[in-house]
């Protein structure tokens, strides 16, 4: 019986290991504190929200009010910082200089930068092995910027790494399209900046096939048709997997989302004046070149004009890599967990219809390791920040032995607004968006928690 206290007091002293030192991890950090836990955030990038930064031009479609941590604000309000106006709606940028990288900052050393993630497992454990399986520690394997490896053991794991990292192929199956790794030079996986001089010129009187059907892909199609204003020779071609039909640019006007609304008109626009042509139906096989420029080959057979360059935006997906010696419990489709996928399954639910969830949804056979945030959601588009720090906030709560808490549900959604997407670029006719906000990435999807709302809350 000693032997087995004295596991248990070992365990206690143990961090809870937090992967990513973005909004989602940084608030389960803030949670761990809030309920006397330790936390260990291991990010890969040199600064906090790394992966935030580089979508740093693109204006969320939250509001300041709707991407703040409430056990966060806790940490930060002593410091001096002073919140922003919870009714304006920030960029990436904005959010990681003035809430994510002061965040970190004063859990100090509970952060580590330049800290990749390479294997989590069982101590002494493959995932075949049963035997005391439970009774044992995390070891959380990592390599420094440096190239040293290290090793931690930890109580448990939070996976907030996000699926930033992993973009979706152009080929239709899911996989790359022949062609496409050797295309790389030509071949881009983000919005483009064009504030940027050099992004700028990469696009500027060039044709440019745009992969994807989604809000980042209606802001691509508008940010270049602004271009063509500007630039001679300047072309868009839309690549579409299926036909044009009445909900391709969005619910437009009717758009509870005002600004989603008007990127989708936006797209529609451009393609309607001419500096954007619509191909329905095509799902990419090949990738060819023809000289400096790119051959799109369909399914079908058919072949595109030339084009000089591709943004490929067809969505996200978890890497999974690093936790294959875990158990656990993933959905066939998804990639999410078991029990939250079909809460947003985004061939069955739209806005509204999803709702909240915690330690329970989340959970896996590998006990005490949970994925949270994007991650969470698997290849489902995009989610709400104030679902994920829902998740965080009940995870802590499970952790620290308070089930009660855990389960019990502390989030309410806005109204109008568990949609979200790629807001437009920094445009001063879309700093003040009226109606709910949206995600904390640049895609689109649904999203929900707890139990139903009882109002109708739509796209």
């Amino acid at each position: 019986m000693a032997a087995s206290i004295d596991s248990v007091l070992t365990a206690d002293r143990l961090p809870v290991v937090v992967i990513g030192a973005g909004p989602i991890g940084l608030a389960a950090a803030a949670h761990l504190v809030e309920r006397g836990l330790e936390p260990l955030v291991l990010e890969a990038g040199p600064v906090a929200g790394s992966a935030v930064r580089e979508w740093s031009h693109v204006r969320l479609f939250s509001t300041w009010g709707e991407v703040v941590d409430p056990a966060a604000e806790k940490l930060l309000a002593p410091t001096g910082w002073i919140r922003p106006d919870a009714t304006a709606y920030p960029t990436g940028g904005d959010w990681a200089e003035r809430y994510l990288q002061p965040l970190a900052d004063v859990l100090g050393d509970k952060v580590r930068y330049g800290t990749t993630v390479t294997g989590v497992a069982r101590a002494g454990r493959d995932r075949i092995v049963d035997a005391g399986r439970d009774e044992q520690p995390f070891t959380v394997h990592i390599q420094c910027a440096d190239g040293r490896e290290e090793r931690i053991t930890a109580r448990a794991v939070i996976d907030a790494s996000g699926t930033w990292s992993v973009p979706s192929p152009m080929g239709a199956d899911g996989l790359p399209a022949l062609g496409e790794k050797t295309a790389a030079d030509r071949v881009s996986y983000r919005v483009p900046d064009l504030d940027d001089p050099a992004v700028r010129a990469r696009y500027a009187g060039r044709r440019t096939a745009i992969v994807g059907s989604g809000a980042s892909a209606f802001t691509a199609l508008a940010l270049l048709a602004d271009l063509a204003k500007e630039e001679d020779g300047t072309h868009a071609v839309w690549i579409l997997r299926r036909g044009i039909g009445a909900g391709t640019y969005g619910g437009g006007e009717a758009d509870e989302l005002p600004a989603r609304g008007a990127l989708g008109l936006r797209a529609k626009a451009a393609v309607e004046a001419g500096h954007a042509s619509a191909v329905t139906g095509f799902r990419t096989e090949a990738v060819e070149r023809d000289g400096d420029q790119l051959v799109l080959v369909a399914e079908d057979g058919r072949r595109l004009d030339p084009v000089d360059e591709v943004i490929v935006l067809t969505g996200l997906r978890p890497d999974l890599s690093f936790l294959s010696e875990l158990r656990l419990g993933l959905d066939e489709r998804l990639q999410a967990p078991t029990a939250l996928a079909p809460l947003i399954d985004p061939n069955v639910h739209s806005c509204g219809t999803v709702y909240p969830h915690g330690v329970n949804e989340l959970s896996h056979p590998e006990q005490g390791v949970y994925l949270v945030g994007m991650k969470s959601y698997g290849r489902a588009p995009t989610f709400l920040a104030m679902t994920g720090y829902e998740q965080v906030r009940s995870l802590s709560a499970a952790l620290a032995g308070d089930r009660e808490a855990a389960e019990r549900v502390e989030l309410t959604l806005p109204e109008t607004g568990v949609c979200g997407g790629a807001g437009l670029f920094d445009e001063p006719d879309n700093t003040e968006q009226p109606g709910g906000g949206c995600c904390a990435a640049p895609s689109t999807l649904q999203i929900g928690i707890g139990t139903p709302a009882t109002t109708s809350g739509g796209c």
